[in-house]
């Protein structure tokens, strides 16, 4: 397996993880409340209107938003991790359509 694990696979791994965070943030800037990312090849997202550098400020985070937000992504089939403090990964399994298709359920249920 670590055979496998190129330059092309990190190189996809980290267009997959941009675009997740270009799509997240970009259709977030409507929602007042603030919506932070912390990204590599998995992804955070931390409701909170500032950025999010230590565990102090993840402390500080709206953690009903979240639960709230994750709900309805549960609601639009998508198993986004359950804990504002967890992260989602990404994988070579993943296409360009399954993070458009999360990045609008991420966005319906910023909205909701």
């Amino acid at each position: 397996m670590l055979e496998l694990l190129d330059g092309a696979v990190y190189a996809r791994l980290e267009a997959l993880g941009a675009r997740s965070k270009r799509g997240c943030c970009a259709r977030s800037q409507a929602w007042d409340r603030g919506l932070r990312t912390a990204r590599r090849s998995m992804l955070t997202l931390f409701f909170h209107a500032g950025p999010v550098r230590s565990w102090a400020d993840a402390t500080t985070c709206d953690t009903k938003a979240f639960a709230s937000w994750h709900g309805n992504m549960l609601s639009r089939g998508l198993y986004w991790p359950p804990s504002q403090y967890e992260a989602a990964f990404l994988s070579t399994a993943h296409s360009d359509a399954d993070i458009d298709r999360t990045v609008q359920a991420a966005e319906e249920s910023l909205a909701a």
